[in-house]
């Protein structure tokens, strides 16, 4: 099918013929994943967003997609407003729009592998006041009428060692075990990949960015797991590592696993388990807990292994893109460079550090206008070149196996104005002022958003996406629970081992984007006198802020003291990995701020 148009045609005949009113087309995998796999881009086939969040509902006579703030740009570039009404969450929710728009009387079709029960339940809850009902699919749709879809990726699994992970599986598995007697339970389903990658020290390549491999396990309460893969996908030293405590079935038997779980209490997390996990759960007759993961906060608060293998990588990814930062000051004045040819080098100097295992997210390469798309992509169609004048956005991360890196960094491309550097500053204070924060124990990453925003909401300005999000170790680039947000999130307290990204921004439509990245880590904060147990963040990301974006003026004497404090870290952590030129120009870029104020 060669259009968008074509495509969404064909979908309507589809649902005629099954006799459908209507489906819902959500951007996810049957493991709720943010990244999936290429067989489970429904939705960009479908409608051409390439965003990493959003869904869409398709109707007899008229379609929407919906998506968050960091995609309104992008939306509008990229699907077509005359056959798509553009919607915007958490404002306008599938349920909120089908209750207004959906058929009276009508059937509305969703995949039950795609979405989680508390969806079901609330899309069921909307159409009830239309006498309209929620039908769930055998078969996706989308699936039937993708002539081209590509299979489910056959890359065998790897061994995480304990070397990098700090722990066994074994003992995981004991402690999801204990959790299991704490809770009366016999089985724990887990079905996010990270969760299981985690849980069993095993990674994989079958999502794109994110070293996870397709699965489902249940854990039990006396420590042994049943894991469902594709048994082409593992070979011998995989199986000697998970060793007799897992039993191995092939991803095929998981479903009919479930529903052979009579007798037995089973947790299952509704945040992250698909409805059809529930429903084959209950109908084997077990009695069902829902319950957050057990993995999921055990894997959030990293070990002493783990930030080890973290502070590693990123002093390696910090030097790689140093060296880029020097070759764009060398390369940007003579003129020739685009998005794609800056983007391309920032990868190759990643590779030349010889552990570049993969990118841990495609690198949003943004010259320009193009910097105030949030999650913008760069392909040969937007390509722009990096012109005198501008600003260029460059957020980036890097998947080795000691650690994931995410970085932000915005440079002038030659002399910015007086605006510019007034919005940069603004939002450094922010990212500065998260950083050196202190909070007592139990405070929620919600309650910290401010931090980062009130020198823009000074002046009237703010940015439509949350400020830090968790970073997994070797897995997923977001990463939860933890979270720096006053919306979507933000509502888990902080603990000690938890990794989190520092980047606000500012994004003026059709001229320019800002946004500052350090990956920050929470840490224990001993105060002489304190009467409650206090947490701070150490910083975990180092390269060269843009000394020419920084307003001095603007800035108080501590702003100054941690800039200059942390450019010093620069220089002791990248200076001995650089060449001589990079390490020169280096030591001019991270001089102290007083020197140009």
């Amino acid at each position: 099918m060669s259009s968008y148009e074509d495509r969404l045609k064909a979908l309507r005949e589809e649902l005629a013929r099954r006799r459908l009113d209507g489906f819902v087309v959500p951007l996810t995998d049957e493991h709720m994943s943010e990244y999936v796999g290429a067989y489970a881009q429904r939705l960009a086939w479908l409608t051409g967003f390439q965003g990493s969040a959003g869904s869409a509902v398709v109707l007899p006579a008229e379609a929407a997609i919906f998506v968050d703030g960091r995609y309104t740009l992008q939306v509008r570039e990229q699907v077509d407003a005359s056959h798509w009404s553009y919607q915007s969450v958490p404002q306008t929710s599938t349920s909120d729009w089908l209750r207004e728009h959906a058929p009276d009387g009508g059937r509305i079709g969703y995949d039950p592998w795609l979405h989680t029960k508390g969806w079901v339940t609330a899309a069921r809850a909307a159409l009830a006041g239309k006498a309209a009902e929620l039908v769930a699919v055998d078969t996706n749709p989308v699936d039937t009428i993708w002539p081209d879809r590509p299979t489910p990726s056959k890359a065998r699994l790897i061994v995480q060692p304990d070397s990098l992970t700090g722990k066994s599986s074994a003992a995981k598995r004991a402690d999801i075990a204990d959790w299991l007697v704490q809770q009366g339970a016999d089985t724990a389903v887990l079905s996010a990949l990270d969760s299981i990658a985690w849980t069993f020290n095993v990674r994989g390549a079958d999502v794109d960015r994110t070293p996870v491999a397709l699965a489902y396990a249940l854990v039990h309460a006396d420590a042994t797991a049943d894991l469902f893969v594709a048994p082409d996908k593992l070979d011998d030293a995989v199986k000697l590592h998970l060793g007799n405590g897992v039993r191995l079935h092939d991803r095929s038997a998981f479903e009919p696993a479930l529903r052979a779980l009579a007798g037995k209490t089973v947790a299952a997390d509704p945040e992250r388990a698909v409805a059809a996990i529930f429903e084959s759960v209950q109908a084997s007759g077990a009695k069902l807990i829902e319950a957050r993961d057990p993995v999921v906060l055990a894997k959030a608060i990293k070990n002493a292994i783990e930030i080890a293998g973290h502070k590693a990588a990123q002093a390696r990814d910090g030097a790689a893109l140093t060296r880029f930062l020097h070759w764009l000051s060398v390369e940007a004045p003579k003129g020739g460079l685009t998005e794609l040819i800056a983007s391309d080098r920032l990868e190759a100097f990643r590779k030349e550090t010889g552990l570049l295992r993969d990118l841990s997210f495609d690198t949003i390469s943004g010259a320009g206008p193009n910097g105030a798309v949030v999650h913008y992509r760069a392909s040969e169609a937007t390509n722009r070149p990096l012109l005198p004048g501008t600003l260029y956005l460059v957020d980036s991360g890097a998947q080795y196996q000691d650690g994931t890196t995410d970085v932000t960094r915005t440079v002038a491309i030659g002399t910015p104005t007086a605006e510019m550097r007034d919005r940069y500053t603004r939002v450094l204070k922010g990212h500065v002022a998260l950083a050196r924060a202190t909070f007592p124990k139990g405070t929620r990453g919600g309650q910290l958003d401010i931090l980062a925003r009130q020198y823009l909401w000074a002046v009237g300005l703010d940015y439509a996406h949350g400020t830090g999000h968790g970073v997994g170790a070797y897995l997923s680039v977001h990463e939860g629970p933890q979270r720096i947000a006053t919306f979507g999130g933000g509502d888990e307290p902080l603990a000690p081992g938890m990794i989190l990204s520092d980047e606000p921004g500012y994004y003026k439509a059709g001229e320019y984007g800002i946004r500052i990245e350090n990956l920050i880590l929470t840490v224990m904060k001993p105060i002489d006198g304190a009467e409650k147990e206090m947490l701070g963040f150490e910083t975990l990301t180092f390269a060269p802020y843009d000394r020419t974006l920084i307003d001095v003026t603007m800035l108080d004497d501590g702003e100054i003291g941690w800039i200059d404090a942390y450019h010093a870290q620069v220089r002791g952590l990248t200076g001995p990995q650089l060449d001589q030129a990079a390490r020169e120009w280096m030591h001019v870029a991270t001089a102290p701020l007083r020197a140009q104020s």
